[in-house]
């Protein structure tokens, strides 16, 4: 069973100091890369292992190395990580160095035992991939009955004092069943829901039907915002994975839980993140292309000297101005966004630093009268963590709005402010972005007139600050009236009950 006496607070969660610098806080990984299951969008192309992988002792060796370089949790992805035999007793040599355990998995074979045996060795969350209804998880999964297999698992590992997620990844085919899956998860107690775009990697590149199409941003944003309020009402949390986004007007309300002050920042990949792939091979993100941003191999080098010198995982923490190109290299957001994920927009096009799977930019193209579609131009070669090769075709939005503009009038982006120029990446320079509360948009700390709706920006925060001191007033007015009635507790009262019914937890309580 798992320590008690954790905090609440998740360990990945990065403090200031964390960001500023740069500390590995996170690593993700691939135990194995041998899979039970044949998965469509499998970017890793799993299913038989790795030609030499880590060895147990070798494999304990990274854990010291981690725990040295002061990783607070390490994330074990497969293939299957429970396919090695020695797999609960590396999660006992996580527990035991004091760094938090946890797994993804598919959860086929999944059984009582393993559960069992992974929990009594520290195993503390598990996350398992739910990628749509029965029929369509079982096609995508390549194995009938992985559905049930999937749902089952989340109750066993409850069972085990184990705290459970669910992702799901976004597909073509998944977006009409999002709403059914929120039925299905509350049905069984889910409390976390992660969701991320399928990117054109490995099996995904051979299946291009899979991928949604970049002007269907503006459908799936809407709808994840209401899927986020309707889970949250009933106790579940949505959580977008770092591919969905960017600065669209639902994004306080989904990338910071409503927090304003919380939005993208770019890519993370080296910055506070680590992926180790089974071989050893060393990446700043367990997604990205192998080929591209492998900075070594811990049989050769330590991970700390990877860590702070390999340019393959330290990209992410310079200036990436001259990397932008396309639609990002001209838009308003590019010297906070930096282009969005670098494994999506690698692995369509090649290079990072123009990704079309952005809400922002299928917005803006929409009031132009214009959507983009990918389409694949080059096969990928049948490779682990490969990708082929797509273009962006840029064409007229059939659903567009059929108004005339006014005369000389033509719909343009909003331009791009000039910010100081910075030899690294630095959080020190980027201004934390504030809420336009005309549109909902990002604007940059002292814009005067909103690039995105022409809102007087102070004025309108103003006009929100006294809506927001009034409904204050006018709830407090309300809860006097019920407490006299008594319909409501005192807050005292709800104090010293709240305490009477609480209990030691160390996360999200897993029923």
């Amino acid at each position: 069973m798992r320590d008690q006496t954790r905090p609440n607070t998740p360990d990945r969660y990065l403090s200031n100091s964390d960001v500023r610098n740069h500390q590995l806080v996170h690593a993700v990984w691939e135990l194995t890369l041998a899979c039970n299951l044949k998965c469509r969008h499998c970017g890793s192309r799993a299913g038989a292992e790795r030609p030499q992988e880590m060895t147990t002792k070798e494999c304990l060796d990274v854990v010291r190395q981690l725990k040295e370089l002061g990783t607070r949790e390490i994330t074990l992805i497969g293939g299957e990580a429970y396919m090695r035999r020695d797999w609960v007793e590396i999660i006992q040599s996580i527990s035991d160095a004091g760094m938090q355990c946890t797994l993804q998995t598919g959860a086929w074979q999944l059984t009582d035992t393993r559960i069992a045996h992974a929990a009594e060795a520290g195993l503390v969350a598990c996350g398992v991939s739910v990628d749509g209804p029965a029929p369509l998880h079982d096609h995508l999964r390549g194995r009938p009955g992985s559905f049930d297999a999937a749902i089952g698992a989340l109750r066993r590992l409850r069972e085990h004092g184990v705290t459970t997620s669910v992702n799901t990844q976004i597909t073509a085919a998944v977006i009409p069943h999002l709403h059914t899956l929120l039925k299905e998860f509350l049905s069984v107690g889910v409390r976390n829901w992660q969701v991320q775009l399928t990117v054109a990697m490995g099996r995904a590149a051979d299946n291009q039907q899979l991928l949604m199409q970049p002007y269907q941003m503006n459908e799936l944003m809407p709808l994840l915002a209401e899927l986020y309020s309707a889970g949250v009402s009933e106790g579940l949390l949505l959580q977008p994975g770092n591919n969905i986004g960017y600065f669209g007007p639902y994004e306080a309300l989904l990338r910071g839980n409503g927090t304003e002050a919380m939005h993208w920042t770019g890519c993370f990949a080296g910055r506070n993140v680590l992926g180790i792939e089974a071989d050893g091979t060393i990446k700043g993100c367990p997604s990205l292309p192998t080929v591209a941003y492998a900075g070594g191999n811990v049989r050769d080098t330590s991970i700390a000297e990877i860590w702070a010198s390999a340019p393959q995982l330290s990209f992410a923490r310079q200036n990436r101005r001259r990397e932008m190109w396309g639609f990002c290299e001209s838009c308003y957001y590019a010297d906070v966004c930096e282009g969005g994920c670098t494994w999506t927009s690698h692995s369509l096009l090649g290079r990072p630093g123009n990704n079309p799977y952005c809400h922002y930019r299928a917005s803006e193209l929409k009031k132009q009268g214009k959507r983009e579609r990918v389409v694949r131009r080059l096969p990928a070669p049948g490779t682990s963590f490969d990708h082929g090769r797509f273009d962006i075709v840029v064409e007229p939005d059939p659903n567009a709005t059929r108004s005339r503009p006014a005369a000389g009038a033509q719909p343009r982006q909003p331009s791009r402010p000039t910010l100081p120029a910075a030899p690294e990446r630095a959080e020190a320079y980027l201004p934390s972005l504030v809420l336009c509360r005309g549109c909902n948009s990002y604007v940059f700390p002292g814009t005067q007139r909103c690039p995105h709706c022409r809102e007087d920006v102070p004025a309108r925060q103003r006009q929100y600050d006294v809506a927001l001191a009034d409904a204050r007033q006018a709830l407090s007015r309300l809860t006097h009236v019920m407490q006299g009635f008594g319909l409501v507790q005192s807050r005292e009262d709800h104090a010293e009950s709240k305490v009477a019914r609480s209990r030691p937890f160390s996360g999200p309580d897993p029923a």
